[in-house]
């Protein structure tokens, strides 16, 4: 702030310099505007408006003011736009080096390559959930985005294998591959899965035919923003309340003042829910949490479970609930 000041006041003095010796060489030597304004621009440029000896003793020593005055307006700007400069390099420079500190310690993070709308609202959405999100573009003008919500950010190609390290990759908990280019996005899931076997990845793709290219890449899950579109808005159009719920349940930021949830909850092998049925665990009358399903270790989905379905160490109870009762189950799970 201090700094844009400074500038504000430099260019103010070289304006009212600049009209103060217009003027004076107007009156003092009758001249015509534009000679005097060419004559005030050679004295604070330090050249001199009196070449061949044709001012007057007055205009004389009215341009040894002025000289004085411009080469005093002249350092205190070079000195300002120096300063200025400096400061921004290192405001970029220390902020750089803490941002790379703080990436250099990321570890179950989400890792959103490409900074475009889609990658916005991923990181938005991830953030909303409370893990942390790492971005990668390619485009500097991005990083502003990211700034103001205090993303960190990487500048580079995100199929490149050492942006993926610097990203810590090998730390990270879900990579979402969301660039415009479907064949970037192929490369990116092949880098990604190459560098870490298990990681899941969502990848984006903008043609049908593109889907199973990312898929044999290594992407965990495709998902296209123009199917997901039309089946929202058909469901809008027929089942709208079916939709509604959908929405409520599944966006942090559906911004109603029902505070419900749908969230994946693993349980613990030391966690006390090990061994006990649902019923023995009875979370929907202790805690007001709907089980919707029950996904094995192995992968297996167990969809409204029965009472009797025992919990295992590795199971991820689906629930349903208010977003501080899902919070207590997870204490319970033992996470």
């Amino acid at each position: 702030m201090k700094n844009f000041r400074d500038v504000a006041i430099v260019f103010l003095l070289v304006f009212v310099l600049i009209g103060v010796g217009t003027v004076g060489f107007h009156v003092i030597e009758g001249w015509e505007w534009f000679d005097s304004f060419y004559a005030t621009l050679m004295v604070v440029s330090t050249l001199g408006a009196d070449p061949v000896n044709k001012l007057s003793h007055a205009g004389r020593i009215f341009n040894v003011g002025v000289l004085v005055l411009g080469i005093g307006v002249v350092g205190f700007a070079i000195g300002t736009f120096t300063h200025a400069m400096v400061q921004f390099e290192l405001d970029t420079f220390v902020g750089r080096r803490r941002m790379e500190k703080e990436i250099s310690k990321m570890r179950d993070h989400i890792i959103v390559c490409g900074a475009g709308r889609v990658g916005q609202r991923v990181a938005t959405e991830v953030s909303a959930r409370g893990l942390p999100v790492l971005l990668i573009d390619k485009e500097v003008e991005r990083t502003k985005w990211a700034q103001e919500r205090n993303f960190p950010f990487i500048v580079g190609d995100a199929s490149d294998e050492g942006v993926l390290r610097e990203a810590r990759i090998g730390f990270a908990k879900g990579l979402a591959s969301a660039v415009t280019s479907d064949a970037h996005n192929v490369y990116i899931v092949l880098t990604a899965r190459g560098l870490a076997p298990n990681i899941p990845i969502v990848a984006r793709a903008s043609d049908e035919s593109a889907e199973s290219k990312l898929v044999k890449a290594g992407a965990t899950t495709v998902i296209s923003p123009y199917t997901y579109a039309g089946q929202r808005i058909a469901r809008l159009l027929t089942r709208p309340n079916v939709q509604h719920f959908i929405d409520l349940a599944f966006s942090s930021l559906a911004g109603s003042n029902l505070d419900l949830q749908i969230e994946e909850i693993r349980v613990a092998n030391h966690s006390k829910l090990v061994g006990m049925t649902l019923g023995t665990a009875d979370v929907r009358h202790r805690l007001g949490v709907i089980i919707l399903a029950i996904r094995r270790e192995g992968g297996e989905l167990d969809f409204n479970p029965p009472s009797d379905r025992k919990i295992l160490g590795g199971d991820y109870l689906i629930g349903m609930g208010e977003s501080v009762k899902l919070k207590e189950l997870e204490s319970l799970a033992g996470i």
